[in-house]
């Protein structure tokens, strides 16, 4: 398998239970997670050697971190000790009309605090044939800005595929201030995790009545033609339980879509959208065609709405058997 590395932060997630509002709550389910990392988790799970890349305080629960993360494969050498304290946030779970909400509490987290890159980039970038960024790790500070276009570079100067997930988080910086720091990195992005609003607000694109997706994103690709995979997930929100999921995948020229999923017990959204990085990285990785492989991640994200936590939990064998066979039949 090919060598990855995902770079971000990872934080504990305190979420609600039993369907209590946040302020009512006094009772929270403790999990870990991040963008970056919950792809690592999926990537790992599907057999592949993939690395963290990190920085968690020097304390239990730092080390309780290290312990998820090798749990599930994945591994912690670039995972650095210091700072003073993980990055957190609230999550209280929606339910019917009632839609999640999310509390941040990571300034001043060991990642964040950042001011330079403290691994060697031969060591990080040497055996790495695949690097991915999220548009999360710049909004946390003008220095992560700098630091993640230099890793974008880098990367890219050895021959490594880039990927970036914009991964828009709206309670962490504006619309401006990520479309500006997106069209500047995409300029070293091989594969680019970008949907209709995307292109609309970060690239500028013009909106025109009725266009499908591939038209968004072959004006994309007019400016940055070094990017030359697109992909992203249709959602349509029924309820905070209730959703349809289609996933899209743009290479050559075509637009590639998955079934169009049904989710209507939805135990947790969250991580879905990494999940189905997870499943599309994994496609491109092992060579899947892109049928396959928007049917393999699109299938790997609706299963993620089915788990607690951030992460997806399957294998790649589950994920095929499911695809061959139906998610609703029973195993004997």
């Amino acid at each position: 398998m090919k060598k990855v590395v995902t770079l971000g932060e990872i934080m504990l997630r305190l979420s609600t239970i039993e369907d209590t509002r946040m302020a009512e709550s006094q009772m929270f389910a403790a999990d870990y997670g991040g963008g970056e990392a919950n792809v690592a988790v999926s990537l790992a799970n599907y057999g592949h050697q993939v690395a963290f890349a990190s920085k968690v305080p020097q304390n239990p629960l730092g080390q309780a971190v290290k312990q998820h993360l090798r749990k599930y494969g994945v591994d912690t050498r670039f995972l650095l000790e210091g700072g003073e304290r993980l990055g957190t946030y609230y999550l209280e779970t929606g339910v019917g009309l009632r839609s999640s909400n999310v509390v941040y509490d990571r300034k001043y987290s060991s990642f964040a605090m950042m001011t330079e890159l403290e691994w060697q980039l031969d060591d990080l970038l040497g055996e790495t044939e695949l690097l991915l960024l999220s548009g999360i790790t710049p909004a946390l500070s003008d220095s992560w800005r700098q630091l993640t276009l230099t890793l974008a570079k880098a990367a890219k100067e050895r021959g490594i595929t880039v990927v970036l997930d914009v991964n828009y988080r709206g309670k962490l910086w504006s619309v401006a201030d990520c479309g500006t720091l997106v069209r500047e990195m995409a300029n070293w992005v091989d594969v680019l995790s970008a949907g209709r609003l995307d292109a609309l607000n970060f690239f500028m694109v013009p909106e025109v009545d009725g266009a499908t997706l591939d038209y968004y994103y072959e004006e994309i690709q007019k400016g940055y033609p070094n990017i030359k995979t697109f992909y992203s997930t249709t959602r349509e929100v029924i309820d905070a339980n209730h959703n349809f999921l289609l996933g899209n995948l743009y290479t050559e020229g075509v637009l590639y879509q998955s079934v169009n999923y049904d989710i209507q017990q939805i135990v947790d959204r969250v991580g879905g959208g990494d999940a189905y990085t997870g499943g599309i990285l994994h496609g491109l990785l092992t060579g899947m065609s892109p049928q396959e492989t928007v049917d393999f991640a699109a299938l790997a994200s609706a299963m993620k709405h089915t788990f607690h936590g951030d992460h997806n939990q399957l294998s790649a064998t589950e994920i095929s058997e499911m695809l061959k066979n139906g998610v609703k039949e029973i195993k004997r």
